[in-house]
């Protein structure tokens, strides 16, 4: 019996959705991709119910570019509480043991700050990392530990927001792969007393510019007070296909070279163009993401549907 088509428009876009605190992003992912009457929808790397802020959903075409915007570096705000260890290593897990704090500011900055750079890191039991198909906290809640070799990370900017006696925050720029509440956890062994996480918000993702963020409540009343213009109203806050691959270089294609394109046919480029990914692009429409090889030519890695 063949499938249906799933229902709904062929609109195509990212939406920055400013994810509240307590639930899911999947969960989340799909009121907006009801919101917007979308068929398809996928989102760029999930937020734990803990975590707040930028959440990108991408919408119909642009779901061939997350890829990209997993692999980009994130930039956290993150709080956290010295002289307690969780066993999830942030707010939601239960106190495993407490231990006095007799460290001073000092000594808490330059703990955080050793961190800066390339690092190797343990992710964490209560990440969505798989394992055997299956993500890291499900093995977590049924008390099953698994081996995590550690891998490497790097951050590429933090700063000591505020210290207090038991408590400091830190804003961090980091490699994809990098888990705050294991870095917090680390920060807090090597100052002998542990911490564990009490606020963690994602104020950027690449380069998306942080007042694009809508909260869902706010998207809602939109599509609430427009009710007979509501995508023309909503739509507006979508970002363009290609934005996922801003990142990329740019190269231009003949109309006869985007015919080739699109059958699939790699097409010579000529100039001084180095190899490597390309966003593709005729009379300025988007076509896809194309590679640039040593033979001069640019193969197909993903198009937009026509």
């Amino acid at each position: 019996m063949a499938r249906s088509r799933k229902s709904g428009r062929a609109i195509d876009g990212v939406f920055l959705l400013d994810k509240p605190l307590g639930e899911s992003s999947n969960r989340y992912l799909q009121r907006v991709r009801a919101i917007f009457n979308a068929k398809k929808a996928g989102h760029t790397g999930a937020l734990d119910p803990l975590a707040s802020g930028m959440l990108p959903i991408c919408l119909g075409e642009s779901t061939k570019f997350s890829q990209y915007l997993l692999d980009a570096d994130k930039t956290y705000y993150v709080r956290a509480k010295l002289g307690i260890l969780t066993d999830t290593s942030d707010a939601d897990g239960e106190v495993v043991e407490t231990r006095p704090v007799t460290v001073d500011t000092e000594q808490i900055k330059q703990a955080c700050l050793a961190y800066l750079g390339d690092s190797e890191q343990v992710p964490s039991m209560y990440s969505a990392l798989k394992h055997e198909g299956k993500p890291l906290y499900w093995y977590a809640r049924q008390g099953i530990t698994v081996d995590r070799p550690a891998r490497p990370i790097t951050i590429f900017d933090m700063s000591v927001d505020d210290i207090t006696d038991d408590e400091f925050a830190l804003t961090v720029r980091v490699s994809k792969g990098t888990y705050i509440r294991s870095l917090v956890d680390d920060i807090g062994q090597d100052l002998g007393c542990g911490a564990y996480v009490t606020e963690l918000r994602r104020t950027r993702v690449a380069n998306y510019p942080t007042e694009k963020m809508l909260t869902f409540d706010a998207l809602q009343a939109l599509a609430d007070e427009h009710k007979d213009q509501r995508f023309e109203v909503i739509d507006q806050y979508l970002l363009t296909i290609d934005s996922p691959v801003a990142c990329l270089p740019k190269c231009e294609l003949t109309p006869a070279q985007q015919v080739g394109i699109q059958y699939g046919q790699a097409q010579r480029l000529t100039g001084e163009i180095g190899i490597g990914e390309y966003r593709m692009y005729c009379e300025g429409r988007f076509l896809g993401v194309g590679e640039l090889r040593a033979d001069s030519h640019i193969y197909v890695k993903r198009l937009v549907h026509n």
